[in-house]
Protein backbone atom coordinates (compact mmCIF):
# COMPACT_ATOMS: atom_id res chain seq x y z
CA UNK A 1 0.00 0.00 0.00
CA UNK A 2 1.75 3.12 -1.30
CA UNK A 3 0.26 5.52 1.27
CA UNK A 4 1.48 3.50 4.23
CA UNK A 5 4.87 2.74 2.66
CA UNK A 6 5.47 6.48 2.30
CA UNK A 7 4.46 7.11 5.92
CA UNK A 8 6.80 4.37 7.14
CA UNK A 9 9.68 5.82 5.08
CA UNK A 10 9.01 9.26 6.57
CA UNK A 11 9.03 7.69 10.02
CA UNK A 12 12.61 6.55 9.41
CA UNK A 13 13.67 10.15 8.81
CA UNK A 14 11.76 11.38 11.86
CA UNK A 15 13.31 8.70 14.10
CA UNK A 16 16.79 9.72 12.90
CA UNK A 17 15.92 13.38 13.51
CA UNK A 18 14.88 12.49 17.06
CA UNK A 19 18.18 10.68 17.63
CA UNK A 20 20.09 13.75 16.45
CA UNK A 21 17.99 16.02 18.67
CA UNK A 22 18.86 13.86 21.67
CA UNK A 23 22.50 14.00 20.62
CA UNK A 24 22.25 17.80 20.52
CA UNK A 25 20.73 17.75 24.02
CA UNK A 26 23.60 15.57 25.27
CA UNK A 27 26.07 18.02 23.76
CA UNK A 28 24.44 20.87 25.69
CA UNK A 29 24.49 18.86 28.92
CA UNK A 30 28.18 18.15 28.31
CA UNK A 31 28.86 21.88 28.34
CA UNK A 32 28.63 22.93 24.71
CA UNK A 33 26.85 26.16 23.90
CA UNK A 34 23.21 26.27 22.90
CA UNK A 35 22.81 27.27 19.27
CA UNK A 36 19.40 28.94 19.50
CA UNK A 37 19.27 29.43 15.72
CA UNK A 38 19.80 25.71 15.18
CA UNK A 39 17.17 24.90 17.81
CA UNK A 40 14.72 27.07 15.85
CA UNK A 41 15.67 25.19 12.68
CA UNK A 42 14.84 21.95 14.52
CA UNK A 43 11.44 23.42 15.33
CA UNK A 44 10.94 24.32 11.66
CA UNK A 45 11.78 20.73 10.67
CA UNK A 46 9.43 19.36 13.32
CA UNK A 47 6.59 21.69 12.39
CA UNK A 48 6.98 21.36 8.63
CA UNK A 49 8.38 17.93 7.80
CA UNK A 50 7.14 15.88 10.76
CA UNK A 51 3.88 17.70 11.44
CA UNK A 52 2.55 19.39 8.29
CA UNK A 53 3.93 17.01 5.69
CA UNK A 54 3.76 13.73 7.63
CA UNK A 55 1.09 14.13 10.31
CA UNK A 56 -0.93 16.19 7.85
CA UNK A 57 -1.06 13.20 5.50
CA UNK A 58 -2.07 10.91 8.34
CA UNK A 59 -4.77 13.25 9.63
CA UNK A 60 -6.20 14.41 6.29
CA UNK A 61 -5.99 11.08 4.50
CA UNK A 62 -5.34 7.82 6.36
CA UNK A 63 -6.89 8.65 9.73
CA UNK A 64 -9.83 10.41 8.09
CA UNK A 65 -10.63 7.34 6.02
CA UNK A 66 -10.12 5.01 8.99
CA UNK A 67 -12.51 7.12 11.07
CA UNK A 68 -15.08 7.09 8.25
CA UNK A 69 -14.89 3.35 7.60
CA UNK A 70 -13.60 1.37 10.59
CA UNK A 71 -15.96 2.20 13.45
CA UNK A 72 -15.42 2.48 17.22
CA UNK A 73 -12.06 0.70 17.36
CA UNK A 74 -10.55 3.15 14.89
CA UNK A 75 -12.27 6.04 16.63
CA UNK A 76 -10.66 5.20 19.97
CA UNK A 77 -7.28 4.42 18.45
CA UNK A 78 -7.13 7.59 16.37
CA UNK A 79 -8.93 10.18 18.52
CA UNK A 80 -7.75 9.03 21.95
CA UNK A 81 -4.29 7.95 20.90
CA UNK A 82 -2.71 9.20 17.71
CA UNK A 83 -4.30 12.65 17.55
CA UNK A 84 -3.62 13.31 21.22
CA UNK A 85 0.04 12.43 20.67
CA UNK A 86 0.21 14.65 17.56
CA UNK A 87 -1.03 17.51 19.73
CA UNK A 88 1.55 16.72 22.43
CA UNK A 89 4.28 16.85 19.78
CA UNK A 90 3.00 20.24 18.67
CA UNK A 91 3.08 21.41 22.28
CA UNK A 92 6.71 20.34 22.64
CA UNK A 93 7.64 22.15 19.41
CA UNK A 94 5.88 25.34 20.48
CA UNK A 95 7.49 25.21 23.92
CA UNK A 96 10.89 24.53 22.34
CA UNK A 97 10.55 27.58 20.10
CA UNK A 98 9.55 29.76 23.05
CA UNK A 99 12.50 28.41 25.08
CA UNK A 100 14.91 29.21 22.23
CA UNK A 101 13.50 32.74 21.98
CA UNK A 102 13.88 33.22 25.74
CA UNK A 103 17.40 31.78 25.67
CA UNK A 104 18.48 34.32 23.04
CA UNK A 105 17.43 37.13 25.39
CA UNK A 106 18.53 35.42 28.60
CA UNK A 107 20.96 32.50 28.27
CA UNK A 108 20.10 31.22 31.73
CA UNK A 109 20.30 27.67 32.99
CA UNK A 110 16.51 27.61 33.31
CA UNK A 111 16.03 28.51 29.63
CA UNK A 112 18.68 25.95 28.67
CA UNK A 113 16.77 23.35 30.71
CA UNK A 114 13.54 24.21 28.87
CA UNK A 115 15.30 23.66 25.54
CA UNK A 116 16.65 20.28 26.62
CA UNK A 117 13.38 19.22 28.25
CA UNK A 118 11.23 19.98 25.22
CA UNK A 119 13.66 18.71 22.59
CA UNK A 120 14.21 15.43 24.45
CA UNK A 121 10.52 15.16 25.34
CA UNK A 122 9.56 15.56 21.69
CA UNK A 123 12.09 12.93 20.63
CA UNK A 124 10.90 10.43 23.22
CA UNK A 125 7.24 11.04 22.42
CA UNK A 126 7.73 10.68 18.67
CA UNK A 127 9.78 7.50 18.98
CA UNK A 128 7.05 5.83 21.04
CA UNK A 129 4.33 7.24 18.80
CA UNK A 130 6.00 5.98 15.62
CA UNK A 131 6.32 2.49 17.09
CA UNK A 132 2.57 2.41 17.75
CA UNK A 133 1.72 3.66 14.29
CA UNK A 134 4.04 1.24 12.49
CA UNK A 135 3.09 -1.79 14.57
CA UNK A 136 -0.60 -1.18 15.33
CA UNK A 137 -2.31 1.62 13.39
CA UNK A 138 -0.88 0.93 9.94
CA UNK A 139 -1.24 -2.84 10.20
CA UNK A 140 -4.86 -2.36 11.34
CA UNK A 141 -5.52 -0.10 8.34
CA UNK A 142 -3.93 -2.54 5.90
CA UNK A 143 -5.92 -5.43 7.34
CA UNK A 144 -9.29 -3.71 7.82
CA UNK A 145 -9.70 -1.20 5.00
CA UNK A 146 -11.36 -2.35 1.80
CA UNK A 147 -9.39 -2.46 -1.44
CA UNK A 148 -11.32 0.62 -2.57
CA UNK A 149 -10.42 2.55 0.59
CA UNK A 150 -6.77 1.52 0.31
CA UNK A 151 -6.74 2.81 -3.25
CA UNK A 152 -8.27 6.08 -2.03
CA UNK A 153 -5.48 6.42 0.57
CA UNK A 154 -2.88 5.77 -2.13
CA UNK A 155 -4.37 8.24 -4.63
CA UNK A 156 -4.80 11.03 -2.07
CA UNK A 157 -1.28 10.44 -0.71
CA UNK A 158 0.20 10.71 -4.21
CA UNK A 159 -1.75 13.93 -4.79
CA UNK A 160 -0.47 15.36 -1.49
CA UNK A 161 3.11 14.34 -2.28
CA UNK A 162 2.96 15.76 -5.82
CA UNK A 163 1.83 19.20 -4.66
CA UNK A 164 4.71 21.50 -5.74
CA UNK A 165 4.93 23.27 -2.38
CA UNK A 166 4.96 19.98 -0.47
CA UNK A 167 7.63 18.55 -2.80
CA UNK A 168 9.79 21.64 -2.35
CA UNK A 169 9.45 21.51 1.44
CA UNK A 170 10.34 17.81 1.57
CA UNK A 171 13.50 18.47 -0.45
CA UNK A 172 14.41 21.53 1.63
CA UNK A 173 13.98 19.86 5.00
CA UNK A 174 15.65 16.58 4.04
CA UNK A 175 18.67 18.57 2.82
CA UNK A 176 18.73 20.52 6.10
CA UNK A 177 18.39 17.28 8.04
CA UNK A 178 21.47 15.75 6.41
CA UNK A 179 23.59 18.61 7.76
CA UNK A 180 22.00 18.39 11.19
CA UNK A 181 22.56 14.62 11.32
CA UNK A 182 26.24 15.09 10.42
CA UNK A 183 26.65 17.70 13.15
CA UNK A 184 24.80 15.62 15.77
CA UNK A 185 25.08 11.93 14.84
CA UNK A 186 23.07 9.44 16.84
CA UNK A 187 24.82 8.25 19.98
Amino acid sequence: MYGIEILVDEHKNIVEFCKSMKSMCCSIIEGNEVDAKLVKECVAFGKTYADHLHHGKEEKILFKIMLEKLGPVADKLIRNGMLVEHDLGRLHMNELLEAADRYEKDPSTLNKLDIITNAAGYATLLNRHIGKEDEVVYTFAERALSAEDKERVDVETKEFDEDPENKANVAKYLEWFEGFRRKYPAR
